[in-house]
């Protein structure tokens, strides 16, 4: 006879919220709900489930906060089936790494890794319209800015290039971690300091390889997109972390001023 590994013994209960929380997206699969389909009625859920209608009540709330559903009150009102946005489930997963101290270095350690695979795998279906929406956004930063407005509209116009490229991969997962890990870079405090300072920016090899990027995605040459996407990523991430490191430098400069002034003042 089998005996029972002890280690699960010991594993904690779930809520039973949690798992009616399961059960209804379960639910929505296998009944093949869409957006504005409506879930059974709250005392029907609560006979389905064997539930208490403030358990049911909290389950349905934990739907409503995930963006699974919305709930309605009123005449017609109910429990409906939302379709979750791709900014709002961005904006959760920004809430869950708030407090994480996110660095530049961690965001292009994933950059490096996933952004050539997005590059190959958009190749093959990326069509002549989307190739001339990249040759457009190039066309907003292919120039000095000629004000901080500018400046900033270019740095967010070179990350939407990525952006756009995602679109066309074949994997959606692999493309919305993409165009996540640009939105953290857009609201990363420190990435925004960078943005706004008037640095010189590698302006003319970005462009080169963003160009040699639609070369090899017209002719469908998937091997050479990703070679040249590694090798962008690879030279962003260094000049991003000497922008950081000349930033740092800066305000300790600035912050060590005002005491040595102090200093030669004192009697």
């Amino acid at each position: 006879m089998n005996e029972i590994d002890p280690a699960l013994t010991d594993l904690p209960r779930r809520k039973r919220t949690d798992e009616i929380v399961d059960a209804i997206k379960r639910m929505i699969v296998e009944h093949g709900l869409a957006p504005g389909d409506r879930l059974p009625q709250e005392r029907d859920l609560i006979t389905q489930f064997a539930a208490s209608k403030g358990t049911v009540r909290e389950a349905l709330k934990a739907l409503e906060v995930q963006g699974l559903i919305s709930v309605r009150t009123g005449p017609g009102g109910g429990a409906f089936i939302e379709r979750m946005s791709e900014g709002r489930a961005m904006s959760l997963l920004s809430n869950f790494l708030f407090a994480k101290n996110l660095s530049i270095a961690n965001i292009y350690q994933m950059r490096k890794a996933l952004e050539p695979l997005i590059a190959a795998s958009a190749t093959p279906h990326i069509d002549e319209a989307g190739l001339n929406r990249l040759e457009a956004i190039i066309s907003v930063y292919d120039h000095e800015p000629a004000d901080a407005a500018e400046r900033w509209n270019q740095r967010m116009a070179e990350l939407d290039f990525h952006g756009v490229v995602a679109e066309y991969a074949d994997n959606p997962i692999l493309a919305f971690t993409c165009r996540f890990l640009q939105r953290l870079l857009k609201d990363l405090a420190i990435a925004q300091d960078i943005y706004v300072q008037p640095e010189p920016v590698l302006r003319q090899s970005g462009i080169e390889h963003q160009r040699d990027l639609i070369a090899a995605m017209r002719r469908r040459d998937a091997d050479a997109a990703a070679a040249i996407l590694a090798e962008h990523m690879a030279e962003a991430e260094q000049h991003m972390l000497g922008l950081q490191a000349r930033l740092v430098d800066r305000f300790l400069s600035e912050d060590a001023a005002p005491r040595r002034v102090r200093r030669r003042r004192a009697p």
